[in-house]
């Protein structure tokens, strides 16, 4: 049996990407639009200053050749040259290529050979040297650098600098009469999925189906009041096309404003510092927060401890619907002040909603978080949706969900229990893939790959990935996320992967936290994680529990292949580094 949830009907009223950005700068030239941090302060851009180098790039471009049609490859740190560059290739008719920094050269020559692309962009150091190598690679002969001290370019690819060429821009009026000719179903962008195996397909997103996106989560927003006028904190690469969307063409058709987090470890000071309303980011971000916050309390001790634990049990009863006896009662006001007000502060102060995507965010992080004040609305999505499918809604939060499908999206369960979609905001198809792109959209329907059910109120719940489903030598089928996000909840382990495919039972990789690990013997940290395991263990059933462990030689990470640049585990690749000692942990066959 299906269950569809009804699409509402959503009007379309961009023509193009760049178009409506440029409509917004006319009308708010000189509100704030971009930051970013420079020598230790914050520097600022308005509306205007983008549009005018927006405009000053894309004449460059067209300079150089560039026209409708051609793609131009984009590898750089998230900074505004970021969003100027996007916006210009698109501007000009042309169909933008972004690749994250953390890709290899091979990877880089790679996109840009199979995405035909005839320039590249990009921005300093020894990325840019390695985007200049792929280049020459890839037989792509001009590469645009935005700070080109010490590099040296094949000699076959001509080096172009930045701000030279904005410089020499002088017929600004020239990007007008190309902008017009864009059409809402002309593909705008390549995004190539990181992907857990095999090389990377190069999803064609148009201007149609990302507009889709931004009127749906417009409309989502203005639920709580937030949907513009907002101050974004960009912290995902804005070449992943949850960020691209929310992070980047959302705020600039909303009056908003985006600071650029410095990285993953300036997290917290950048919170601090930009004091953002909104923010998009993926679980793990939100597991990382978790654990600092939980070590900080736990360091503190005595009442400082007691009463955080006291606000994050009343806060989960809250949620939870149950009644709250006299005592806790009187005591939750006090909590708001004494704990919650607190945790909000480390935030920024002025934050309205995490909005988190990119994967499935464990419920007792999501939890933990609404019960200290702080509002996550958890969406799901894919980036052959451009990438929005659903989200929870501000005016009613079910944490253990996905939340229903947004404006103008439709969405089913078939009989194999598999998520299907359709709407405006599906991809075009893959890039020189007819045969990958006819197995993901069959009748007009976008094949998620995601298992998952839909309540009578039409709230969505992931419930495991259709080809990472374990199955065990009984037969059974077991979800690994749900067991690792359990699992990571505990303070002492970092990371961690699931095995057990044709096996009897569950074993893991274990990365244990950084403070594990300090001047502790290896029977010591196994020890320590063994008893972690062990309580998680009281929250999975007795098919989920982890049985046996190793602990990793190294953690996960893009560096070494073991996560996609989304942070999300390659089991493949983890499987082939520990492949042996992972077998070894089962009994042998006779």
């Amino acid at each position: 049996m299906t269950v569809k949830t009804k699409p509402q009907m959503t009007t379309l009223e961009n023509a193009n990407l760049p178009a409506a950005f440029l409509a917004m700068a006319a009308a708010h030239p000189d509100l704030d639009l971009l930051a970013s941090k420079r020598d230790g302060t914050w520097q600022k851009m308005t509306y205007a200053e983008v549009a005018h180098q927006v405009r000053q790039l894309a004449e460059a471009l067209i300079r150089h050749g560039i026209s409708a049609g051609n793609k131009v490859f984009i590898a750089a740190e998230n900074r505004p040259e970021w969003a100027i560059a996007d916006l210009a290739v698109m501007a000009i008719g042309g169909i933008a290529v972004p690749s994250f920094i953390t890709n290899t050269e091979d990877d880089f020559a790679y996109i840009m050979d199979h995405s035909e692309s005839v320039m590249a962009i990009t921005s300093g150091g020894s990325l840019a040297q390695s985007v200049l190598n792929a280049a020459g690679t890839a037989g792509v002969n001009t590469v645009m650098v935005m700070a080109g001290e010490s590099l040296t370019p094949p000699a076959s690819v001509t080096l172009l600098d930045w701000q030279d060429e904005l410089n020499k821009a002088e017929n600004l009026g020239v990007l007008d009469q190309h902008i017009g000719k864009i059409a809402p179903e002309d593909t705008c962008c390549f995004i190539y999925t990181s992907g857990t195996g095999g090389q990377p397909k190069g999803v064609m997103l148009t201007h149609r189906s990302i507009q889709a996106n931004i009127n749906a989560a417009v409309d989502l927003l203005a639920e709580g009041g937030v949907a513009e006028g907002q101050r974004f904190l960009s912290l995902l690469p804005l070449s992943h096309s949850y960020e691209h969307t929310a992070g980047l063409h959302l705020p600039f058709q909303t009056r908003s404003e985006v600071w650029y987090c410095e990285s993953a470890e300036q997290i917290a000071n950048n919170l601090a510092e930009a004091s953002p309303t909104l923010m998009t980011a993926v679980p793990r971000l939100y597991e990382v927060l978790h654990d600092r916050i939980t070590r900080g309390v736990k360091a503190k001790g005595g009442v400082s401890e007691k009463l955080f634990n006291a606000a994050v049990n009343i806060g989960m009863k809250q949620m939870a619907g149950e009644r709250l006896s006299l005592g806790e009662a009187m005591l939750n006001p006090i909590l708001d002040r004494a704990v919650r007000k607190k945790v909000r502060s480390r935030l920024g102060g002025r934050l309205q909603y995490f909005i988190s995507g990119g994967a499935a965010l464990n419920p007792e992080i999501g939890g933990f978080f609404m019960a200290l004040g702080v509002n996550i609305l958890q969406g799901y999505g894919q980036t052959e949706a451009s990438p929005l499918i659903s989200a929870n809604r501000p005016g009613k939060i079910k944490i253990e969900t996905v939340g229903p499908a947004v404006d103008g999206v439709e969405v089913k369960i078939s009989d194999e229990g598999e998520i299907l979609t359709r709407g405006d905001m599906l991809m075009k198809g893959y890039w020189k893939d007819d045969a990958a792109t006819s197995q993901t959209i069959i009748d007009g329907w976008l094949y998620t790959g995601d298992l998952g059910e839909i309540d009578d109120e039409g709230f969505i719940t992931i419930t495991g990935r259709k080809k990472d489903i374990i199955v065990n030598s009984g037969g059974d089928n077991i979800a690994p996320s749900r067991v690792e996000g359990i699992l990571t909840i505990e303070p002492e382990i970092e990371q961690v992967m699931v095995d057990g495919d044709k096996k009897p039972w569950l074993a893991a990789v274990i990365v244990p936290a950084p403070d594990v690990v300090k001047s502790a013997t290896q029977d010591e940290i196994e020890k320590t994680i063994s008893a972690a395991i062990n309580r998680a263990n009281k929250r999975l059933s007795k098919l989920e529990q982890v049985r046996r462990f190793i602990i990793a030689d190294e953690a996960f990470t893009t560096a070494n292949g073991q996560m996609t640049a989304t942070l999300k585990n390659r089991r493949h690749v983890v499987r082939q580094v520990y492949g042996d000692r992972l077998d070894a942990l089962y009994p042998k066959k006779a």
